[in-house]
């Protein structure tokens, strides 16, 4: 494991993982905090050895969203606008990413920590964990989290939560769709765990393909979404390794998966 001063890297065989390393300020999103994510997620997005990306919290917090204290310190329109497009840059890598991100979530996820969660491909999360866009109660409204949120939970769900700014449990935020499943805190390790491996022994063209399909197609119109869709599908199904993969379904072969 590589410790950084905010951020501790993992990586076994081909799953990585991205710990938020702030347990004392509950993961909170300092400045130093998103650039050495924003390096960390640079690196991985030209790793073609990693399948899979983890981002977990240490502590008791996932993350606690944006660190208020600093953003305090530093009280200028010009610092708060380069800060929050440096998050929202972090975020769309998230998204630009070929490789599938689950977000492992320990504990709280507020404001940037939801929108952090719901930025990610897929979220598994301890049965204790809480979700919020609670800014509003300060007075700053959520609004880089609404862009996320929105994407994930339905319409309605979306702005009672910004306006409302109270806390949805992991139950809820199963039903919202922000996350996957949700375990006893001493499995959740194990759980997402067994989802990044189980993804990462995928084909891994298939994998990659299909992410970037996944997010182009939802700014499509319908027709369009699917002409996209079609032309990749017809790409897809003309790679070597689909063909073989393909070749031995039918012949009833074993198919070769991962890397």
């Amino acid at each position: 494991m590589t410790a950084q001063t905010t951020l501790l890297i993992d990586k076994k065989e081909s799953i990585a993982t991205l710990t938020l390393n702030r347990p004392d300020k509950f993961n909170a999103l300092s400045e130093e905090l998103l650039a050495e994510l924003t390096e960390a997620l640079n690196r991985l997005k030209n790793d073609d050895q990693t399948a899979v990306v983890i981002i977990a919290g240490s502590g008791k917090a996932f993350c606690a969203g944006h660190d208020l204290r600093q953003m305090r310190q530093n009280h200028s329109d010009a610092y708060y606008r380069d800060l929050f497009a440096k998050c929202s840059t972090m975020m769309q890598l998230i998204t630009d990413l070929p490789q599938p991100v689950i977000a492992q979530v320990n504990g709280m996820a507020t404001a940037a920590g939801c929108q952090l969660v719901a930025t990610c491909d897929m979220a598994i999360a301890a049965s204790t964990a809480q979700f919020g866009v609670s800014g509003i109660n300060l007075g700053l409204f959520c609004s880089t989290p609404s862009v996320a949120l929105s994407r994930n939970v339905g319409r309605k769900r979306a702005f009672k939560m910004l306006m409302s700014g109270e806390f949805i449990d992991a139950d809820t935020a199963v039903e919202y769709g922000l996350i996957n499943h949700h375990v006893a805190s001493s499995e959740l390790e194990q759980a997402t765990i067994h989802l990044a491996a189980t993804i990462a022994a995928k084909p891994a063209a298939a994998r990659t393909v299909g992410k970037s399909l996944f997010y182009a197609q939802l700014n499509q119109t319908l027709p369009d979404a699917y002409q996209m869709a079609s032309d990749v599908m017809a790409c897809n199904m003309m790679s070597p390794e689909t063909v073989e993969n393909v070749d031995a379904f039918l012949e009833k072969r074993p198919v070769r998966t991962g890397r």
